[in-house]
């Protein structure tokens, strides 16, 4: 019984064997100059030396809620294709109306502006 498992450890040996490995290698050979600009805080695209209470543009969340609509899109899309003779009519309906929300957020981000880069 315990056979079974032998060729899953041995996987998991090599995988963690070229993991440590790689990890070495990096320590070793990487170079460990590192100014202060490589070290300042990073957030958000803007430059770190203004004041922490600024205001962000409106277009950082629409690209944010477009990611969103087109990730859920393709999270959910291909269990579907997947199992469609399964769910039948009812699976064909529901995503339609899942598929028609995100049309709607998607119209709304093209309104706003947001797939307008300046």
């Amino acid at each position: 019984m315990l056979q079974n498992y032998v060729p899953i450890l041995i996987f998991l040996g090599v995988a963690a064997g070229i993991g440590v490995l790689l990890l070495v290698l990096g320590f070793l050979f990487g170079s460990g100059s590192k100014d202060d600009e490589k070290l300042s805080p990073y957030e958000c695209g803007f430059e770190p030396f203004e004041d922490s209470r600024m205001k962000f543009d409106v277009r950082y969340y629409l690209v944010a809620i477009l990611f969103i609509i087109f990730d859920l899109e393709i999270a959910f899309l291909f269990p579907w294709a997947v199992s469609l003779d399964a769910v039948g009519t009812f699976g064909l309906i529901s995503m339609g109306i899942f598929l028609g929300l995100l049309v709607v957020g998607f119209i709304y981000e093209w309104k706003k502006g947001a797939l307008e880069w300046d």
